[in-house]
């Protein structure tokens, strides 16, 4: 166990060291594109700045752990939560209990900040340390696909591989940025979609064009014939192993009429030549799609003031709430 070092909450001098930390310990860089993306996502978040916490020896920043603001809606009630996302230990440091340590020190920190819970996906190989830890399983979040052949889905169920971070360019649709600035027609949309019948994402304007307008991670808008404000699809391409895949986020549509939809997805593969679309299951509309056994992200829950988990099916998530950003 490490127990030699000091802990304190992450400063904005840090960032530097933070960045080269995870490049030391994880598939990041230390490059303008992945501090600009550091920055948009632990700062410039419109639910609030990541808490996250640090461990040094002497001045060397040799752990992190950070979680993302996030906050959830369900019956008119804002729910504040964090995303356990990015975390890292020094090499030298690795295989000591830091992870742990950080881990433990920061849901301490988090029960006084008003958090009701944390949620993530943990993988295989972290998902034991989170149980160890107190995370539940809420369950695994059904993912079905669209391929464009029999052949792309049977290798789309083999899949083992990780989808990349960046994106495969494409010109179908339009750049999110530019769908999303507008405003008035983004707020008209959200006026218009159904309450969520479960615990949802707390869907703004302002928060939209946070997701999806950091351009380096390449999201693209389709929208319908009369404009954003009538709804649109979100997305955007991905390498997974030898298949570009279209990762779909949202599905933005008035009174969610399955027609649109269907035909708003379907452009989507259509125009951007992915091998297969992918988005999670359990909703309509399923046109062209089917589900890939196996697969999919498993969800995890971890109490501070919210004590109980809810249960799988008042989950009301898309793969923009979930996907690795």
């Amino acid at each position: 166990m490490t127990v030699d070092l000091d802990l304190r909450p992450y400063e904005p001098t840090d960032e530097e060291a933070v960045v080269a930390l995870l490049a030391a310990s994880s598939r990041w860089m230390s490059d303008d594109q992945h501090r600009a993306y550091f920055v948009w996502k632990h700062t410039s978040n419109p639910f609030g700045k990541s808490p996250a916490w640090v461990a040094t020896d002497g001045d060397r920043v040799v752990g992190l752990r950070t979680f993302l603001r996030w906050e959830f809606v369900q019956d008119g009630r804002i729910t504040r939560a964090v995303r356990a996302v990015d975390t890292a230990t020094h090499p030298d440091h690795q295989g000591r209990g830091l992870f742990t340590r950080l881990t433990r020190h920061a849901l301490d920190e988090l029960a006084g900040d008003g958090v009701a819970f944390v949620f993530n996906t943990p993988n295989e190989r972290s998902r034991p340390g989170y149980l160890k830890m107190g995370w539940e399983i809420v369950g695994r979040l059904p993912v079905v696909a669209r391929p464009r052949s029999p052949a792309v889905l049977v290798r789309l169920a083999r899949a083992r591989v990780k989808a990349s971070r960046w994106p495969e360019s494409t010109g179908a649709g339009v750049p999110a940025a530019r769908a999303l600035a507008d405003r008035p027609a983004v707020e008209a949309l959200l006026a218009d979609l159904p309450p969520a019948d479960g615990l949802a994402t707390h869907r703004t304007a302002t928060y939209l064009s946070w997701r999806y307008g950091f351009a380096p991670l390449g999201y693209r808008v389709v929208t319908a014939p009369a404009g954003p404000a009538e709804g649109m699809v979100v997305f955007r391409l991905r390498r997974r192993g030898a298949a570009v895949e279209a990762t779909v986020c949202e599905e933005l549509v008035p009174g969610c009429d399955p027609r649109l939809t269907s035909h708003l997805l379907a452009r989507a593969l259509r125009e951007s030549g992915a091998d297969h679309a992918v988005r999670l299951g359990g909703r309509p509309p399923r046109a062209g799609f089917l589900p890939v056994p196996g697969q999919g992200p498993t969800l995890a829950f971890r109490a501070v003031r919210q004590r109980v988990a809810p249960p799988a099916a008042h989950w009301r998530l898309g793969l923009g709430d979930v996907e690795l950003m």
